[in-house]
C-alpha cells in the first residue's frame, strides 16, 4: 500500500510539470469606466524568457460573455509551449453593435479602437502584474473581427509588439512595415476587402507572410473546427512564432 501512494505522489508530480494554470480574471479601466474580462493561460514555468500572446476574439453579436475562452485548442496550445496567453473579452452585453454595412474602415473603426483600448490598457497593467515577463518579445494574435483589432494595433503601436498574426480578417488594412512581423492566415470561403492584404510583392519586400489554408473556413478557426483543422492552425501559428 505504501508502494502505492509513493506511485501516486510520483505519477501526480509528473503530470504537474506538464500542466497549466487557467484562470479568469477582470481588469477595470477607470477612465473608460469599463470591465475588461480575461481568460488567462500561464504555463507551468515562468521566467524572464516567457513571451506574452494577448489573443482577441471574432465578433460574437455581444451574444456570448465567453467568447474569450472558445479558442481554447489555440490558446492552450501556446501556454503548453510556453507562452503566457491573455485572452480578452472584448464583447459586452451593453455594447453598441458591429456595423455591418457602409465603409467598414470607417462604421467600424469605433469597435477596433475600443479594442486597441483594451489591448493597450491590458498590457499596461499585466506589466506591473507580472514584470518579471518577456516584454521585449511582445505577440498579438486576432481572428476575423479581433485580427481587425490585431492589425489597427500593429499600425498605431508597432513598437510595444514584436509579431502580430491575423486569422482571416478581412477589413482592416495590414501596415505595409518590416516592424513588427506580420503574419495572416486565410481561410477558403471569404476574400478579404480590396487592399487589406499585401501583394506578393510586399510579402518580399516587408517580410510578411499571407498563408491560404485549402478546405479551412473562417468559423472552422473557431470553436466550429475539427480538431485536424485546429492542428493545423496551431502548427502554422507556432511555426511563425518560432521564426526568426
Amino acid at each position: 500500500m505504501k508502494k502505492l501512494i509513493i506511485v501516486f505522489v510520483l505519477l501526480l508530480s509528473a503530470l504537474s510539470c506538464f500542466s497549466q494554470i487557467e484562470f479568469s480574471t477582470c481588469l477595470f479601466d477607470a477612465s473608460r469606466n469599463r470591465v475588461i474580462p480575461l481568460a488567462v493561460y500561464q504555463p507551468h514555468k515562468v521566467n524572464s524568457k516567457t513571451k506574452v500572446i494577448i489573443f482577441s476574439h471574432g465578433y460574437d453579436g455581444n451574444k456570448n460573455n465567453k467568447s474569450n475562452q472558445t479558442y481554447a485548442y489555440l490558446t492552450r496550445f501556446l501556454s503548453q509551449k510556453g507562452f503566457y496567453v491573455i485572452s480578452i473579452q472584448h464583447e459586452l452585453a451593453d455594447d453598441p453593435l458591429l456595423a455591418m454595412e457602409g465603409n467598414f474602415m470607417e462604421t467600424r473603426m469605433p469597435n477596433w479602437e475600443r479594442g486597441v483600448a483594451n489591448i493597450l490598457f491590458t498590457i499596461q497593467e499585466f506589466k506591473k502584474l507580472k514584470p518579471q515577463l518577456n516584454w521585449n518579445d511582445f505577440i498579438l494574435i486576432g481572428h476575423s473581427n479581433g485580427g481587425d483589432m490585431t492589425m489597427l494595433f500593429a499600425t498605431r503601436y508597432p513598437q510595444l509588439i514584436n509579431k502580430a498574426i491575423s486569422m482571416d480578417h478581412r477589413r482592416m488594412i495590414m501596415p505595409r512595415t518590416r516592424n513588427p512581423r506580420l503574419y495572416t492566415l486565410r481561410g477558403c470561403d471569404y476574400d478579404a476587402d480590396s487592399g487589406v492584404l499585401p501583394t506578393e510583392k510586399e510579402q518580399e519586400q516587408f517580410r510578411m507572410k499571407v498563408v491560404k489554408l485549402d478546405g479551412i473556413t473562417h468559423s472552422n478557426m473557431g470553436e466550429n473546427g475539427t480538431e485536424e483543422q485546429h492542428n493545423l492552425i496551431n502548427q502554422y501559428i507556432y511555426g511563425f512564432l518560432t521564426r526568426r
